[in-house]
């Protein structure tokens, strides 16, 4: 039998391998910032065209490279990280792999030019699909000038599955904001399409995130920093009031290393437990320095998975040190109790407690049992207080007779049958409704329905007559994540047809003016921070497209949740509108909205035909 098994070409295996560090743009603009922050840069340029997709350029001022290092960065496997495998668990070093610019020559085309301070001239090299094409030299500035041009076109399949621009754009300011975060005292400029998107100067880490996230958040954070032998943390937190319904606020840092653990984060959350209302995200944007020895960082290519050799030390004490550090600016949990209108109208309040009202409440059985000494606990039994019961059960039901001559029983049995009649819906622990139907009886998820309704609903606005807008009073100005921002401007067609009367203000800034008819007044912000929420948990799912998982967003977020009281007209018009439904059977997310319970199988479950 002839040999079958071939070595593959470096170009096809570089491809192969690439798959894995560049998923994306925004996959090559973390490597790219990040090999600026190691080469000992001060200031850092990241200029996008196309979402990244016709180029992605970063400039630095750092070390600069020599002609042979130039031409060796592009090699697999190339790195001046690591020399032997101890070094590993001793990387301060954002990048160590030595994979990324590999991977980046694989599925593009690159120029780079590069000087290092010491030399006059520098080194122009453009590579094609790993395939050196040209190198020379060049004048150019001391530093690193790469850029990325025409990423997958080698590759039209990876391509073809990018996302939208917008969608693109959104994960390369995620990152940008990553590294800037991580490095305050450093430059960083993002320009896009010729627009230039942010222009942070060195600064403190309070100006980085006040600059990145928001000028209303400059007197709403609160500092944290712990040390202790094993770690060290810091950073800060916002106060429970600028918890929002989205998420996106939300940094942790291990050794300057961007990474995501939803164990940390849970300690984070259970430090506001008692602060923020459970479906609320804290702002919090953490260090947490320790010994490289006890990081496992080489989880991932993309080195934001990481391992500790002990995650129990570290939730308790990132839970300790925030909720220490609101209690040192007396950031503590509050009660507040709504008052009810009523009380202000009550004799109590509005009558002044004269003379005359003192003797006759002093003359009451209540006063004289509670006023002697050492008897609180006695009942005087000439008291109604002996009557309880009465009070914990309550009286028993009136009955109101169809015709005063019938006796209690006939009574009763008519009152039965006019129920049964009716066939009055029943809410069930405030999450199902139960209806009768003619071969039994059915069991609706109340939340579930009200999605597949809303659902339906939205996607006729779309597809014929747009939903009514409901004028605020008052229009909200709404400040929110560059990210979160471009996520409303691609949507903002879509959004107005829905009932949404929203226009942008300025950067990352838009004014409400209007929402849904069906959302209360007053509660514009929540809405939308809501329905972005939904819009990233769809967006995830690539089989979906921009207007089903907008519609999805919107049906999930304003549906009725669990645990609300509903009367008998809604519980009807749930059911009414439910089975008007196209697919009344499930919710958009394919859950059930009801299951239906057979009078033959009820009958077998109570052995009623043995």
């Amino acid at each position: 039998m002839a040999d079958i098994i071939n070595l593959l070409p470096d170009n096809i295996a570089n491809q192969i391998a690439a798959g894995e560090v560049i998923q994306r743009p925004a996959s090559a603009v973390k490597e790219l910032l990040e090999n600026a922050v190691d080469a000992g840069a001060t200031e850092i340029q990241l200029f996008i065209k196309d979402a990244g997709k016709e180029l992605v350029q970063v400039i630095d001022n750092g070390s600069g490279m020599s002609e042979t290092d130039a031409r060796m960065c592009f090699e697999r496997h190339a790195t001046s990280k690591i020399q032997s495998i101890d070094d590993l668990f001793h990387i301060r070093t954002m990048g160590f792999r030595g994979e990324a610019l590999a991977s980046i020559a694989a599925v593009s085309q690159v120029e780079l030019k590069s000087r290092m301070h010491t030399e006059e001239v520098g080194t122009f090299i453009e590579i094609d699909n790993s395939f050196v094409k040209r190198q020379e030299p060049c004048q150019t500035a001391v530093g690193t000038s790469i850029a990325m041009k025409n990423l997958f076109f080698n590759v039209p399949a990876r391509r073809n599955f990018l996302k939208s621009n917008a969608a693109e754009m959104r994960h390369i300011v995620d990152e940008f904001i990553r590294v800037a975060l991580a490095f305050p005292h450093l430059q960083f400029s993002l320009n896009s399409n010729g627009q230039q998107m942010f222009h942070l100067e060195k600064g403190s880490l309070k100006q980085r995130i006040v600059n990145i996230l928001g000028q209303h958040y400059n007197s709403k954070l609160v500092t944290v920093k712990e040390s202790t032998d094993y770690m060290n943390i810091n950073g800060f937190v916002g106060k429970p009031e600028t918890a929002k319904k989205t998420r996106g606020d939300q940094f942790f840092f291990v050794n300057n290393r961007f990474i995501k653990s939803g164990y940390l984060h849970h300690a984070v959350m259970n430090a506001f437990s008692e602060m923020i209302p459970t479906e609320n995200y804290p702002l919090y944007v953490l260090f947490i320095d320790l010994d490289p020895a006890h990081v496992d960082i080489n989880v991932h290519p993309t080195k934001q998975e990481i391992k500790f050799d002990d995650e129990k030390i570290l939730y308790a004490f990132v839970q300790s040190a925030i909720k220490h550090a609101l209690a040192q600016f007396s950031v503590t949990p509050a009660l507040d109790f709504d008052l009810d209108p009523g009380i202000q109208q009550l004799d109590a309040v509005t009558q002044p407690f004269t003379e005359q009202k003192k003797a006759q409440s002093a003359s009451t059985s209540i006063y004289k049992t509670f006023t002697h000494a050492n008897q609180a606990h006695i009942i005087d039994q000439s008291s109604n207080l002996r009557h309880w019961k009465d009070l914990y059960e309550g009286p028993p039901p009136e009955k109101t007779p169809f015709v005063h001559t019938e006796t209690a029983s006939v009574i009763d049995e008519r009152w039965q049958e006019a129920a049964t009649e009716l066939k009055v819906p029943v809410q069930v622990h405030q999450q199902f409704i139960l209806s009768q139907i003619k071969s039994g009886f059915i069991l609706i998820d109340q939340r579930a329905a009200h999605e597949r309704i809303l659902y339906e609903r939205y996607l006729r606005a779309l597809a014929e007559k747009p939903v009514a807008t409901q004028q605020s009073l008052f229009p909200q100005t709404l400040e929110l994540l560059p990210a979160d921002a471009m996520i409303i401007t691609e949507m903002l067609p879509d959004l107005q047809a829905l009932g949404y009367d929203l226009e942008p203000f300025g950067q990352h800034t838009f004014v409400v003016r209007g929402t849904p008819a069906d959302i209360q007044t007053g509660n514009e912000q929540a809405s939308i921070e809501g329905l972005l929420e939904q819009f990233k948990h769809f967006s995830n799912e690539l089989k979906l497209s921009r207007r089903e998982q907008l519609v999805r967003s919107m049906a999930r977020n304003n549906a009725i949740p669990a645990g609300k009281f509903l009367d008998t007209r809604e519980m009807q018009n749930i059911i009414d509108e439910l089975f008007a439904c196209s697919a009344p059977n499930v919710s958009p997310g394919g859950r059930f909205t009801f299951i239906s319970f057979k009078l033959n199988d009820l009958e077998r479950m109570f052995e009623r035909g043995a």
